[in-house]
Order: C-alpha cells, then structure tokens, then sequence
C-alpha cells in the first residue's frame, strides 16, 4: 500500500477518521486546559516571586514553596512528572486520566510561564506603578490594572511557544493509556487492514501542524491588534 493509497483508507474509514477525529479533540482538549491551568498557576508564582523582597516576612514561605515548585518542575523530565502524577500521587481507581494529564501539563507548564510573566512585569517601567498609587490604586490594584496587562503584551510571544510546546508535549500521553492524536495514529498503524505506521503517523504529523500554525497565527492577530490598540 502507498502513501495516497494509505491515506484515503484513512479519511474513508470511518473507525479510522473517528478515531483520529476522536484523537485530535482529546489533544485539543488537554493542551487548552493545561495551557490555562499553567497561565493562573504562572502568574501567582510571578507575582509571589516579585512582591517578595517587598513583604519578606508576609512571604518568606510562599516564595520558598514557588521557588522550589520552579524548580524541581523545570529540572525533571515532564514525562518522570506524568509517571508520579498517574502511577503514585493519583493512583486511585476510577480517576480520569485526563484530569491527572492536565494538572500534570499545566503545573509543569506553570513553572515555565512564571518565568516569563516575571520577566515581563520586571520589564515594565516603575514609573507605570509610581503613576498607579499617584492616582490612589493600593499595590494590587496597580499591579492587576496597570502593570500585569502591560506585561502580557510583552510575553505573548512567549506565552504562544509554550502552548505550541505543550501542544506537542501531549503526546506522552500514549505511554499512560490515554488516546490522543498520536495514540490513534499508533493503533490505526498496528491495525489489521492498514499494518503501516507511516501512513497515520504522516496524517497525525498533519494534524499537528495545522494545530500550530493555527496557534501562531492567533498569536500573530493578537499581537498586531495590541499593536493598534497601543497606536490609537
């Protein structure tokens, strides 16, 4: 069977596309619910890391917890993280994977965003805040008004790697059970009728190229009408 030969049995196979189909939502799902998991859990960690040598006292033990949260997540490997996460800390009969793969994706992603948003709120003038409590904002009206909108514009760009990093990042998923894209394409290849791995993974490769161009080119239109809002 050639590749074009191999491809229409897929798209015509209605098990087959179901279940890239089927594949390609779960993939959706788990990296657009990591990715918001990680934004909040990144941006407290950020703003616990900045306020600190403001209120060291208040939050000695919060930054400590953020610190070594950032980095034992970014020292490990994320698949080490899946096997803890699925085979010891959640390991309870009945619980949804998916909801393990997701707190998994979102908290390692976490340590990764917290970075960047702390990069980008350390790049925004102290002026902006001096000009926040003129205007009799306390500091956290300043920094949820004033400085925490000013410093996402400056890492969407970043922000929008890591979600295309994590979008790839799932497909670890297959060494715990969970079927997603790559999984399908994985079982689709060790079928009977197909007996061909390079023909659904090809079609997966696909599918996951157009997931991330869609996401850049969301990061691209985001990123230019920030610009005109900027301009106006």
């Amino acid at each position: 069977m050639n590749i074009f030969q191999g491809i229409a049995e897929i798209f015509g196979t209605s098990d087959y596309i179901g279940l890239m189909l089927s594949g390609l939502g779960k993939t959706f799902l788990l990296s657009v619910c990591s990715a918001l998991l990680g934004l909040i859990l990144g941006l407290i960690v950020a703003i616990v890391k900045i306020s600190y040598p403001k209120n060291k006292k208040a939050l000695c033990v919060p930054n400590a917890i953020c610190n070594a949260y950032v980095s034992i997540i970014r020292g490990t490997p994320v698949a080490l993280q899946l096997f803890i996460m699925v085979f010891a800390i959640f390991a309870i009969r009945g619980f949804p994977l998916e909801i393990t793969a997701i707190l998994t994706f979102g908290i390692n992603s976490g340590a990764y965003v917290s970075e960047s948003i702390r990069a980008g709120i350390m790049s925004i003038d102290k002026g902006q805040t001096e000009a926040g409590r003129s205007l009799g904002l306390n500091g956290i009206q300043t920094m949820r008004l004033i400085v925490i909108p000013q410093a996402i514009k400056n890492v969407i760009p970043t922000i929008g790697n890591e979600l295309i990093a994590l979008v790839k990042e799932t497909s670890i998923v297959s060494m715990v059970g969970l079927i997603d894209l790559t999984n399908a394409a994985k079982i689709i290849g060790a079928g009977d009728k197909m007996a061909d791995y390079l023909v659904p993974m090809l079609v997966a490769a696909v599918f996951y190229l157009i997931i991330v161009y869609a996401i850049a080119f969301l990061i691209k239109f985001i990123e230019k009408k920030l610009r005109r809002g900027e301009r106006s």
